[in-house]
């Protein structure tokens, strides 16, 4: 066991940047993802809404930290070597996808039935009428809520550690495992993610006062 240095607080701090690359890959691969999953949950085909809520149903049931096992060992067992960075992003764009559709499907069931009636009068079929009418109405009610899942994630980075990506957390637990200073360390992990996460929360909350005065 050695004494805590400025070097230690340095290289965590440093981590920091790891955890918010990966939330950021995550959260714009689990948008592609969410945007075809909320559009086949809401689509005129039922095979694919049938997937879509299998998919959902499997993402939601299970623990995050199962999902990054299985994004990480699973493809070895085909010959295929995954490092941490690419089973971590991996893992949770796949997990970011399904919250990210349902929170986008129910935002796009919101919008009021007599839009979708009014543009199906004009003549717009499924896809104009979802880019020009649907979507654009959606996306202000989906904001809040897709801000407010932003923030887990970025804390749910921290379950990445796990396969050994060094991120703020793991970084953590590679200095404690040397200096023993579990209190000192931690206290400080925790104070950076309130930090990154607090004033993403705050926003969120002003953005939904704002669309239910603008609703009244």
């Amino acid at each position: 066991m050695r004494t805590l240095s400025e070097g230690d607080i340095l290289f965590i701090l440093l981590a920091v940047r790891w955890t918010l690359l990966l939330s950021l890959i995550a959260f714009l691969g689990g948008a592609v993802g969410g945007l075809a999953v909320a559009l086949a949950r809401t689509g005129e085909i039922r095979a694919l809404r049938l997937l879509a809520r299998g998919y959902i149903t499997v993402f939601q049931g299970t623990p995050l930290l199962m999902q990054l096992f299985l994004a990480f060992f699973v493809p070895s067992i085909f010959g295929i070597n995954v490092d941490p960075w690419t089973a971590a992003a991996l893992g949770l764009s796949l997990h970011a996808s399904a919250f990210l559709g349902e929170i986008w499907r129910g935002s796009i069931e919101t919008v009021p039935h007599g839009q979708t009636e009014a543009a199906t009068a004009l003549g717009l079929r499924y896809w104009p009428r979802m880019a020009l009418v649907v979507v654009p109405q959606a996306v202000r009610i989906a904001i809040p809520p897709t801000i407010g899942f932003l923030v887990q994630l970025i804390k749910a980075t921290s379950l990445a550690s796990i396969i050994g990506f060094v991120e703020l957390t793991r970084a953590a637990q590679i200095i404690n495992n040397a200096t023993f200073r579990p209190f000192t360390l931690f206290g400080l992990v925790a104070l950076v993610y309130f930090v990154i996460c607090w004033p993403l929360s705050a926003y969120s909350r002003r953005i939904e006062r704002k669309l239910t005065l603008a609703s009244r």
